[in-house]
């Protein structure tokens, strides 16, 4: 198939669907708090529960995307999805928000990891690499323009007219989907749903060292982005008095730093290994994640101050998140898609576990944020350092870089 700008959107927007989600409601938090009767700090405990149904949702819908080709099980996450969004349009009590959002993150994926299935089914060997940093390059611009999209409707049509946009937008990639985008895979019915023989695939996949060091090393990465995710709209709406406006624009500037390491990374591989880029992004993260504390703590952080270090530490995320998960993937042919499940799935669940501690020590003040992005930080230094020179490197060898 050769690639149409059109086709390009329609995946690009399907694997961004469920990023989109998380930062749209961001600027919303205070207003949803007060309108729910409740804390700003109980309402982001909707993006932990949004990370774990990312992380469920991986582990069901890839053995679906196998068994009933791509296009069936797309189309019903894509419904699901938007049966969500407006189910949470209409909450009442901050506890059925957060059930809600689960459910939200199960439908919205399947987008996720139905879009990387259909690139490699599609299309040839030599253009998959062009195409998936096409597809990076939307995802990344997403964080970038969703706070603002959530706060122009925030402050056009409230805080529930932005579910109900998430809910159109769903829609609309359905009708985009069927009309842009082939069945890439037909349904096969050799392909095995029972949940033990799912079971020891997952197994088989962790059980590469390789498989296992770099996963975790990715998932370290996303928990320090969830942590300032889930930290960011108390911290700098109501500790640094961030207007709605000025969180987005804020919130864009430090996924701009994510989007930019990512472009760069691209071209350094002409240069450095994708190991040696890993450890060299690894350990200039951890040295802004360390200045980033050791500021906090003594309570020097301006908020310019503030935004310039997340913006160092957010531009070597995009470098340590895809080059770890190359790796990850790397020793995977046959049983790549459960890999890429797993994989996601891990770090789905540091990511929520990280964002659950963040509101659950949510203070007011920067530390509860600050704390766990360094934690993730040098955790995933320190076991780069630790494992995969020592456990993992001979299983590296001979593998493709």
């Amino acid at each position: 198939m050769k690639p149409t700008v059109l086709s390009l959107l329609t995946l690009g927007l399907l694997m961004a669907l469920a990023p989109f989600s998380i930062d749209t409601y961001l600027p919303a938090f205070p207003v949803m708090a007060q309108q729910l009767h409740t804390t700003v700090s109980a309402v982001a405990y909707s993006l932990t529960s949004f990370f774990l149904g990312l992380a469920v949702g991986q582990l069901l819908c890839g053995p679906l995307l196998d068994r009933f080709g791509r296009k069936k099980p797309l189309l019903a996450g894509l419904f699901l999805y938007s049966l969500a969004a407006v189910a949470c349009a209409y909450v009442t009590e901050v506890h059925w928000l957060i059930g809600l959002r689960f459910v939200l993150a199960v439908g919205g994926c399947v987008g996720m990891v139905a879009s990387r299935a259909m690139v490699r089914d599609l299309y040839q060997p030599q253009e998959i690499a062009g195409i998936l940093s096409t597809l990076l390059l939307i995802l990344g611009i997403s964080p970038i323009l969703a706070p603002t999209v959530g706060r122009l409707i925030l402050e056009l049509a409230g805080w529930r007219a932005i579910f109900l946009s998430m809910a159109f937008l769903s829609l609309s990639l359905m009708v985009l989907m069927v009309r842009t985008l082939p069945e890439s895979k037909p349904a096969d019915a050799s392909i095995s749903l029972r949940p033990r023989q799912i079971l020891n695939e997952y197994i088989q996949v962790l059980s590469s060292s390789v498989f296992s060091v770099h996963a975790l090393v990715a998932g370290l990465a996303s928990a320090g982005l969830f942590s300032f995710i889930a930290g960011s709209p108390q911290i700098l709406m109501d500790t640094y008095h961030f207007s709605q406006a000025d969180f987005s624009y804020a919130f864009g500037f430090c996924a701009g730093g994510l989007v930019l390491g990512s472009q760069i990374n691209r071209f350094a591989h002409q240069w450095k290994t994708t190991p040696e880029l890993l450890r060299i992004a690894g350990r200039l993260q951890a040295g802004f994640a360390l200045l980033l504390g050791l500021l906090g703590i003594l309570d020097l952080l301006t908020a310019p101050l503030l935004l310039l270090l997340v913006f160092s530490y957010l531009l070597f995320h995009g470098f340590i998140n895809p080059n770890a998960t190359t790796l990850a993937l790397l020793p995977f042919r046959q049983n790549a898609g459960s890999a890429s499940a797993l994989a996601g799935c891990l770090q789905m669940i540091l990511g929520a576990s990280f964002s659950a501690l963040v509101s659950y020590f949510s203070d007011g003040s920067l530390l509860p944020m600050i704390i766990p992005m360094v934690l993730a930080s040098w955790s995933g230094l320190g076991l780069q350092q630790l494992v995969v020179h020592h456990h993992a490197s001979k299983a590296l060898e001979g593998l493709p870089t």
